[in-house]
């Protein structure tokens, strides 16, 4: 393909089609060309990525500005496996200004939704937005609970601590008026945005304005206002003398894995910190810049100064990119001495003592995972395990669930339930056989292998039983030539965890502590995750059971009930035009539900 001199993005892609790299170049002939030239000067993550590459593509742009910008909202997009991503598994979250019948409430959300409500937002520090929400709830004295209002807003009403201790100037029993009320909110949100010095100002100029008036209690209240403000500024480190606005960056390696911890200061106060683990970083110079990107990428707030302990090459290019999303200037900084090295140095040491805790707890479930490898004999390391256990009550609601144990702990997204539909009544063998058979079906259908799901073939699968349920799922593994080892998970008369079975006997794993562990907890919760499904499904037909016995409602009918309103409860409480608002329910119907539920209002009707 012939490549053209001019800024764009490219996009690497595997023999699937999929991609996996993501980059900007200011010359996108020149940048493209070097990943396939001489491959000793790329790293080993390089060289793995080159070796994937089976096709690319590339988008031009009218300037390098431009490629960043599109390279980070497609890296977002995509999310390929050889960029770095420092934010895919957070949300983004928000500060929301509700209003319900002319009462404003403050809140942080994880999420934003089309409910009219006000949004602040994104941000990408769940710590940074909560505590914010929470000092301005303090210093403006507003609502901390649950309660709805004004529905709840009554003079006898007994309220709760924080009205007590002066946290709160008690909404509920008309202790502050709903104008004063909202008044305080939208004071409380300026007060969020707008940054704590210029407010803590603004609120002087108002006391000296309000005294000079002679109006003497509002002034007192914008003192106790400011002495408040002081006092939440109080519990936290002001560490930084200097620059009031900067991000710190402290940057770790260590075996293959980096640690990225980033301090946010405001008005000179540490805000927030986050920590990332990624994999390790093998070119500083290269990747540094591609963190940056990454972490900054969407943002609406910028610091006015980024620390980092490396110089780039593309520095220049970077701070013109942030100064122009920013609005005004960014600068990059690398610190030498003083007060910005030794916050770096503090960046640094919770970098590395996020690290090490992981390392340390890796290497305590490589241990376990290695002596299981080698009491079980198996060709491969166990990195990868699911297992599988039945649930039922006398052959009723017959589920079996799955569970994904990956590097020794548990990984939740790929767990998976399956409902048993061959058969009718209690046989525990079949149901394995069942579920172990569609699980094989899913990896057959699937055309190329993943990462994680049903895509991926596990290393090892245990079964939560003895050598029956080992000899049932046999068969499926070879009609389906489904290579996995299998073993079973035996307990003892106490329902604990005694030995581990396979075709020819038992392996008894009591002696060995960290592997006893390991299979332990992946009995446990195979088997809890199994009985939390067949308990879920029991408890929903016996609700739609409970309205089958109504006239006019079958199992259609009940479904959709329990679908719109959830529990039983909430059906006997809905009133009949939120029946009739159901889809699919008739008039007759809701009237019979309504009737069933209401039997002296239907006779007095």
């Amino acid at each position: 393909m012939a490549l053209p001199e001019e800024p764009g993005v490219y996009l690497m892609k595997n023999a699937a089609g999929k991609i996996i790299y993501i980059g900007k170049a200011k010359v996108l002939k020149n940048r493209v060309s070097q990943y396939f030239g001489a491959q000793t000067n790329h790293t080993a993550k390089v060289r793995r990525m080159v070796q994937s590459v089976r096709d690319f593509d590339y988008v031009i742009v009218g300037s390098e500005f431009e490629a960043l910008v599109l390279e980070c909202s497609l890296i977002k997009q995509n999310k390929p496996k050889y960029n770095i991503l420092l934010k895919d598994d957070k949300g983004y979250h928000y500060i929301k200004v509700t209003e319900n019948k002319g009462v404003k409430m403050l809140w942080d959300v994880k999420q934003k939704a089309e409910d009219g409500a006000t949004y602040y937002g994104p941000y990408t520090s769940s710590d940074a937005v909560g505590t914010a929400v929470k000092q301005a709830l303090d210093v403006f004295r507003l609502p901390h609970c649950s309660k709805r209002f004004p529905e709840e807003i009554d003079r006898s009403s007994r309220p709760c601590l924080n009205y007590y201790i002066k946290l709160c100037d008690g909404l509920c029993k008309k202790g502050i008026s709903v104008a004063q009320h909202n008044e305080n909110v939208e004071a409380a949100v300026k007060f969020v945005l707008g940054g704590r010095q210029d407010y803590v100002r603004e609120l002087k100029s108002q006391m000296d304005a309000a005294a000079e008036a002679l109006e003497f209690e509002k002034a007192a209240m914008l003192r106790d206002r400011i002495h408040a403000i002081e006092k939440v500024s109080q519990r936290q480190s002001v560490v930084s003398a200097g620059e009031q606005d900067q991000d710190v960056f402290g940057v770790v390696s260590l075996s293959d894995k980096t640690a990225v911890c980033v301090m946010n200061f405001r008005d000179g106060t540490l805000t927030a910190t986050e920590t990332t683990v990624i994999d390790r970083i093998e070119d500083p110079a290269e990747e540094y810049a591609e963190l940056l990107e990454n972490y900054y990428a969407g943002r609406q707030e910028f610091p006015r100064r980024i620390c980092i302990d490396t110089e780039l090459p593309q520095r220049a290019f970077l701070e013109q990119s942030f100064s122009t999303l920013a609005g005004r200037r960014v600068v990059l900084f690398v610190p030498k001495a003083g007060e910005p090295k030794t916050l770096m140095e503090m960046a640094k040491k919770n970098a590395s003592e996020k690290l090490s805790r992981l390392l340390a707890y890796n290497d305590r479930q490589n241990a376990a995972l290695y002596e299981l490898k080698e009491a079980l004999g198996l060709p491969a390391f166990p990195a990868y395990i699911e297992a599988y256990d039945n649930s039922n009550t006398a052959g009723q609601e017959n589920v079996c669930g799955m569970v994904v144990f990956r590097d020794g702990r548990p990984l939740k997204r790929c767990y998976r339930r399956f409902a048993i539909k061959s058969f009718e009544g209690q046989d525990d063998y079949r149901s394995m056989a069942e579920a172990l058979e569609r699980r094989i079906l899913e990896y057959k259908e699937l055309k190329e292998e993943t990462e994680e799901g049903f895509g991926r073939k596990p290393d090892l699968i245990l079964l939560d039983g003895g050598a029956g349920q080992v000899n049932a799922v046999a068969p499926v593994f070879r009609k389906y030539q489904f290579d996995v080892p299998v073993f079973g998970m035996v307990k003892d008369g106490k329902h604990r965890t005694r030995a581990i079975q396979y075709g020819g006997g038992e392996i008894a794993i009591n002696d060995n502590r960290s592997l006893f562990s390991l299979v332990s907890q992946i009995q446990e919760e195979v088997h809890r995750y199994a009985v939390s499904y067949h308990h879920l499904r029991k408890k929903k037909n016996t609700l739609e059971s409970t309205l089958t016995g109504i006239g006019g409602i079958g199992p259609k009918r009940a479904k959709l009930l329990l679908s719109r309103f959830k529990t039983l409860d909430a059906v006997r409480k809905a009133e009949l035009d939120e029946l009739l608002s159901v889809p699919g329910l008739s008039r007759d119907a809701a009237e019979h539900v309504y009737a069933y539920f209401h039997p002296a209002q239907s006779q007095d009707d």
